[in-house]
């Protein structure tokens, strides 16, 4: 996939491809890593690649389960605090897997929904605006696309800081790109042989 969102046809399909692009963007954060470092906490807070990727999962489909006015269908997904660490054995593939489970359907939804659809809104936290009574299927995508856009820079300092890649280099590699002037594709550090 590109460094750019693909051209769109109508508002639906802009939104659905912007969401895309940035969930590709913050899942190339996880490229390459060993277990490890997936799970590392170097900066000042606690939180990893691994867990920014799980929580935009989990929170993605805890919206889409708003939207659709449904019971979780993800038994953590409203749990916001609780799905930044990885369980013991969990993988990036697993993560993948799970999150592309949850944007196809996602997908799904939003070709359902009326953009305008009323979506009520949760009054019981301070950080929801209380004076209205409902966002829309729209600010539902447009909100999860500042969402995954926010953490993915999240995940960008903190990959830098495990080992120095960056998002064009990570791409770069993912998609096989040949070195240039701008880029060089990212490659894992050699380790030491015993």
């Amino acid at each position: 996939m590109p460094g750019q969102t693909r051209p769109v046809s109508d508002e639906r399909d802009g939104l659905l491809a912007f969401l895309e692009q940035r969930r590709y963007l913050l899942k190339l954060t996880g490229y390459g890593l060993t277990p490890e470092q997936l799970r590392a906490t170097p900066s000042a807070s606690e939180l990893s690649v691994g867990g920014l990727i799980k929580h935009c999962a989990y929170t993605e489909a805890g919206w889409i389960d708003t939207a659709l006015q449904r019971p979780p269908s993800h038994p953590r997904a409203h749990e916001w605090d609780q799905h930044f660490d990885l369980a013991e054995g969990e993988t990036l593939e697993d993560i993948l897997a799970f999150y592309d489970e949850v944007a196809a359907e996602t997908t799904r939804a939003v070709a359902t929904l009326d953009l305008d659809q009323p979506v009520p809104i949760d009054k019981s936290v301070p950080w929801n605006p209380q004076e209205y009574d409902n966002w829309s299927v729209r600010w539902v995508l447009l909100h999860l696309i500042e969402e995954v856009a926010h953490h993915a820079g999240h995940a960008d300092i903190i990959r830098q800081t495990v080992d120095g890649a960056t998002a064009y280099s990570l791409m770069s590699a993912a998609e096989g790109w040949p070195a240039n002037d701008f880029v060089k594709p990212w490659e894992p550090a050699v380790q030491p042989t015993a």
